[in-house]
């Protein structure tokens, strides 16, 4: 077949057959005739040697396939011109740009590329160069890559905006970060910055779409340094696309402080704020915190003109922010505001309002808004649900709170058991049996499992209302899921106790031992004490039994009280069995009591060394105030069983032990006095006595006589000790709490021998108050004879 060239259109690539010879098939060999090389004069000194006038194109065999005249470069000087056979033709700047093209899309890169665009036929320009990358494909950045670092190296070749910003859309299309790095530093060492005439405005484009794409390809540490680059180089064209980039990708990556460092330089820069600044600036102040910044670009946006309507997110945030921080009335005045501009809530904005009401505790607004949600058509969430459910109940509104919770399991949302734990717990506050029982059979029903602040509170309400059997079920149950039961069953004992059901108590006491529940002594004590008020002495006493076996001490004052309960009983039979709790107690005080009431010859001491000796053995800095209150019941059972001088001993004694240091006063010559306001009716009695035979010896032997001499009994004893004095004809005046005469009168009382009989044994009886009288009509001759004689012992008196 012949081939033969008549012309040739080089706006399109050339054939592989009249490409340069080198790129052939080594096959095909290029022959030249000397005669047509001469015909056409010498070559240009740059042509390469190959090049011949009569190119002869041979097969695979050697047969001549065609033979013409060939193309050939023009001659030096005629640039951008190519011979034709003999016609010399302009090349087109199309043409030319396809045949950059051309070259970059088969040789893509390396020393073979470089070869074939040195031999170009025609010089390039940068115009060419820019058309000739803007033509290359947008998916593969090599062949304009390789055709761009070619022609940074050709003399003719100047920087260009627009050639890097092509340049850096095919890099970032093609993902390639590291060669948009690279094409930064050579655009900022192709730029040079200066305050007073800026060159950087040629390259103001480029540089900020490096910014941009390393920010949309979330390059934080990157995107950052060539910002930060460039403003320290003294780089101010930075345009606000660029700020927004840079504002979101901080926030995208958490960092709203850099976000704002970002704005502010913004702002100090004089760069103008768009609608997408807004946007990104206004919800990020929010929800840092910095509610009057955030309010404050709002108001800027809304003033500025051509920002548009600030949008719904704006919105958002700002209630959402202004609404957890606190400012309700702001966060509601927003909430109206974007309703009149058009915007329709969101079901995220309805949650928050509802919740930062609801929270603050406008429990109201916050049930009205959740009304307006549903009539709007959104379904609530499962959070907001509980949050609703639970702020009522804990507010008392168990109506609405029950309304909501059955609400929310038609609604097919399984409650929590921190929601069924809210209304169980409150409903079991309020008394309200019936609801929390319901609650908690639906709570077990459903397969959750009741925490230990539900038991409690549901077993104090049914111990409250007295359900001991239903409450005994409850505790059995929460014993079967794993809770340690002894406490809570020991608080329903102790609210029996405390509510004086101490038959319930007994009851419950019983059922815990069944059930295998042990309770601490103090519980077994307050029981034990609360069976002896009732007057219980049967099941009283096994529980002091096993109180003592369980090792825990019985102190004086636990067995004072039942010493208490001894004087109060009028019962010979309940007498009986209170006396046996007292052995059972198994108290030293109980040995002192046994002792004191025996014979001397059982003692073998005196009846005040016994008392002394006992007394001697109290630790004072521990049992200072139980021994005061054993002396008082004490002397109330040794006065009420006419024992008056075994109590003198007891109270003499306890006076010596500074157990009663302010009761008795001397005053010098001016006042004595006693104080038995503190002291029980029958210490009262005998401390009088004891004290007025002290006053007596002194008044009488030392000769001592003071002013007055006061009784300071209060209002509850002064009748008590007037009525005792009275029977002896004492001059004690009774005014509001005090007893009181002068010591004159006193000591003439004194010197009577039935005041002397009665200060030295006990309360006088019948018989010796009409002796007394008979000595008064019918004085002896020697009245101050008797006086001083010892009298005689009269029969104790019941």
């Amino acid at each position: 077949m012949l081939l033969r060239l008549r012309s040739l259109n080089l706006s399109q690539p050339l054939p592989l057959f009249l490409r340069h010879p080198k790129t052939l098939n080594p096959t095909l060999r290029c022959l030249s005739s000397p005669s047509s090389s001469q015909s056409q004069g010498p070559l240009p000194s740059s042509e390469p040697a190959e090049w011949t006038d009569e190119i002869v194109y041979l097969d695979e065999s050697g047969d001549v396939i065609c033979s013409g005249r060939g193309l050939r470069p023009a001659e030096p000087g005629r640039d951008a011109h190519v011979l034709d056979g003999g016609l010399l033709r302009p090349i087109p700047r199309s043409a030319a740009a396809s045949k950059l093209v051309e070259l970059a899309r088969r040789w893509r890169w390396g020393p073979d590329l470089d070869a074939h665009l040195d031999r170009l036929p025609f010089p390039p320009d940068p115009s060419l160069l820019s058309v000739a990358l803007a033509a290359l494909p947008a998916a593969d950045p090599q062949p304009a890559l390789s055709l761009f670092r070619w022609a940074r190296r050709q003399p003719w070749f100047a920087p260009s905006d627009s050639t890097y910003a092509l340049l850096l859309d095919r890099l970032f299309a093609a993902a390639d970060f590291d060669a948009i790095q690279s094409l930064f530093d050579d655009i900022l060492k192709a730029a040079t910055f200066d305050d007073a005439e800026p060159s950087s405005t040629s390259f103001s484009s480029s540089l900020n779409l490096v910014v941009q794409y390393l920010c949309q390809a979330s390059k934080l540490e990157i995107s950052f340094s060539c910002f930060k680059k460039l403003r320290d180089a003294g780089f101010r064209e930075f345009n606000t696309q660029t700020y927004n980039s840079l504002i979101t990708l901080f926030l995208c990556k958490g960092l709203p402080f850099k976000a704002f460092e970002i704005y502010e330089s913004m702002a100090s820069s004089g760069c103008s704020l768009d609608a997408s600044t807004y946007d990104l600036m206004v919800p990020a102040l929010a929800k840092s915190g910095r509610l009057d910044a955030a309010l404050r670009l709002f108001q800027e946006m809304k003033a500025k003109e051509g920002s548009g309507r600030p949008g719904l997110p704006i919105y958002a945030a700002l209630v959402d922010s202004m609404g957890k921080a606190g400012r309700l009335d702001a966060a509601v005045g927003l909430y109206q505001e974007l309703q009149s501009v058009g915007y329709r809530p969101s079901v995220t904005m309805y949650v928050s309002m509802i919740e930062s009401l609801v929270k603050a505790g406008k429990l109201d607004a916050g049930l009205k808004l959740w009304n307006e949600m549903k009539g709007a058509g959104f379904r609530p969430n499962f959070g907001l649900y509980t949050m609703m459910v639970e702020s009522h109940a804990r507010s008392g509104r168990l109506e609405t709170a029950a309304s909501i919770f059955a609400d929310m399991e038609r609604s097919g949302f399984l409650p929590t058991p921190s929601t069924y734990a809210c209304l169980i717990e409150m409903h079991s506050a309020a008394g309200q049996v019936d609801p929390a029982m319901r609650l908690y059979n639906s709570m077990t029903n459903a397969g959750l499992r009741p925490g230990l602040s539900t038991f409690t509170s549901l077993l104090s309400v049914l111990a409250n209302k007295k359900l001991l059997d239903l409450a005994a079920k409850v505790l059995l149950e929460m014993k079967a899921v794993g809770f340690a039961v002894d406490v809570n069953a020991s608080d329903v004992l102790m609210i029996y106790i405390k509510g004086g059901s101490t038959e319930l108590a007994l009851r419950w006491l019983r059922f815990m031992g069944s059930a295998g529940i042990r309770t601490n002594n103090f519980i077994i004590r307050q029981l034990f004490e609360s069976c002896m008020k009732a007057g219980l002495y049967d099941s009283a006493q096994p529980l002091l039994e096993t109180y003592v076996g369980s090792a825990a001490k019985v102190d004086l004052i636990l067995y004072t009280s039942i010493l208490a309960h001894l004087v109060r009983c009028k019962d010979e039979k309940n007498e009986r069995a209170i006396m046996d709790i007292m052995s059972s107690a198994k108290h030293r005080a109980h040995e002192f009591m046994c002792g004191l009431f025996t014979g001397p010859e059982q003692r073998k001491k005196p009846v005040l060394s016994f008392v002394r000796e006992f007394f001697q053995e109290i630790d004072y800095e521990l049992e200072e105030s139980a021994a005061r209150y054993f002396v008082n019941v004490l002397l109330n059972y040794l006065v009420l069983m006419g024992q008056m001088n075994r109590a003198r001993c007891v109270w003499k004694v306890a006076y010596e032990n500074k157990l009663f240091p302010k009761a008795i006063v001397f005053d010098q010559h001016i006042a004595w006095s006693l104080d038995v306001r503190n002291l029980s009716v029958g210490a009262a009695l005998v401390s009088v006595v004891h004290t007025l035979h002290r006053f007596r010896k002194r008044m009488l032997y030392y000769g001592v006589v003071p002013r007055r001499i006061k009784l300071v009994t209060g209002p509850t004893l002064k009748m008590v000790v007037a009525q005792m004095l009275q029977s002896v004809e004492s001059p004690f005046e009774v005014s509001k709490v005090v007893l009181r005469a002068p010591g004159d009168s006193v000591l003439e009382w004194f010197k009577k021998p039935i005041v002397q009989q009665f200060l030295l044994n006990e309360i006088p009886s019948k018989a010796d108050v009409l002796m007394h009288k008979l000595n008064v009509l019918f004085p002896s001759s020697a009245p101050e004879v008797r006086l001083l004689s010892p009298p005689k012992p009269l029969a104790v008196s019941r």
